[in-house]
């Protein structure tokens, strides 16, 4: 059942045929056209209202409830600094503010890098926030209202953390103006010992007066290579940077903006969302699960969804991956193979191609090689987070 996904053109995206997402789409959509100097941001892929996936066929939308999402996301620019409620919180935001937060479901995320990849996610260590404070002190001065905030810090607990940024909230432009430029001026070499000078000089440059700039110097900066991933959970405040992706989350639209944005900015509930829990960038890397040489998993410490990643060589004639029955969504990103599913052959995979796999395609699938291979065939298929089964290739 061959799908349409839905691309958005967010400013952040990538411009023209430079952005993996319009690649894909003008591959996935025979009705799409691409234009060059326009930014193409996000190709998604579910069955969440305003986002709902087409079938090829005959344009109806996809009508089973999915409990995720998959997208691609392509960008030139900084998405905005934000958070995503957990199940309580989005059914309470949902409820009073029906206007900015459309839906009651959380919103964790799973990022696979598909290009480098830049991200800043979670809060340092507070020990390396209270060394970072005494090194850059224009930034001391503006997030501290007194000393007793950093022998909070120095003691390991988080609520000096919590007084730190809360007072950046308070702050107006004017002195977030000028405490960046105090830091541009002076603390470069303090910035490349934390790896924050790159991130700072963009983010000053694509958002002049944006608290985000100041708020990212308490965050963890993630850099993934292609095949690496990574996890925000609910109340992990994370924005993504750089590079391309996969993504896959719960089917929400639920955020609150804390800074890089031109969006609307929710600090009166942000500050009761926010996890303040400290961790380290390895914390946020997501290790994925190697079944066999064609087979890896990405599974986060969550049940609503996990990533399986195929990669089928030229001389791999015949593979059968056995799944738990679920419904799943495949995206293709390159090569080419028939699908047999039930013993039937359903359709011919290439670099673009979207299935959705209802409940009864059942618990094989068979990759079928089509013709002369020449290019190494690789699948994404998201699903619940079950237990895999065995894999095998013929």
């Amino acid at each position: 059942m061959e799908l349409i996904g839905l691309v958005y053109r967010f400013d952040w995206g990538k411009i023209g045929n430079d952005s993996l997402v319009a690649q894909l789409a003008a591959l996935n959509n025979p009705g799409f056209k691409l234009q060059d100097n326009l930014p193409y941001a996000q190709l998604c892929i579910g069955s969440y209202p305003g986002d709902i996936a087409i079938y090829k066929e005959n344009g109806e939308a996809l009508s089973t409830e999915l409990p995720f999402m998959l997208k691609v996301l392509s960008m030139n620019k900084a998405i905005s600094l934000h958070v995503h409620p957990n199940k309580i919180d989005a059914e309470y935001l949902h409820l009073r503010e029906p206007k900015f937060y459309k839906d009651s479901w959380h919103k964790p995320e799973m990022a696979i890098a598909l290009t480098p990849f830049v991200a800043v996610c979670g809060f340092r260590p507070l020990s390396e926030i209270k060394n970072m404070l005494m090194d850059i002190y224009p930034l001391q001065k503006f997030v501290m209202a007194d000393s007793d905030d950093m022998d909070l810090l120095a003691a390991g607990d988080e609520q000096g953390l919590r007084n730190c940024y809360e007072r950046i909230f308070d702050r107006d432009l004017e002195a977030v103006t000028q405490c960046v430029e105090e830091i541009s001026k002076e603390f470069g070499k303090e910035m490349c010992k934390y790896d924050v000078l790159e991130i700072f000089n963009v983010l000053k440059r694509d958002f002049p007066r944006d608290i985000g700039v100041i708020l990212i110097f308490f965050l963890n900066v993630i850099r993934l290579e292609a095949g690496q991933a990574m996890f925000a959970d609910a109340g992990q405040i994370h924005s993504y940077l750089a590079g391309d992706c996969i993504e896959c989350m719960t089917p929400s639209d639920n955020a609150i903006r804390a800074g890089l944005t031109m969006k609307y900015r929710d600090t009166k509930h942000l500050s009761n969302i926010l996890n303040y829990k400290s961790s380290t960038a390895e914390d946020i890397i997501v290790k994925p699960e190697r079944i066999n040489d064609q087979l890896v998993i990405f599974k986060p410490p969550i049940e609503d969804f996990a990533v399986t990643q195929i990669t089928l060589k030229p001389e791999d004639d015949v593979y059968v991956l056995q799944i738990e029955q679920s419904p799943g969504i495949m995206l293709v990103l390159s090569g080419q193979r028939t699908l047999e599913v039930n013993g039937v052959k359903q359709t011919q995979l290439k670099r673009g191609s979207i299935l959705f796999l209802p409940f009864e395609a059942g618990t094989e699938l068979r990759f079928l090689v089509s013709g002369e291979e020449k290019e190494t065939f690789v699948a994404y298929i998201s699903t619940a987070n079950t237990p895999p089964n065995l894999t095998t290739d013929i």
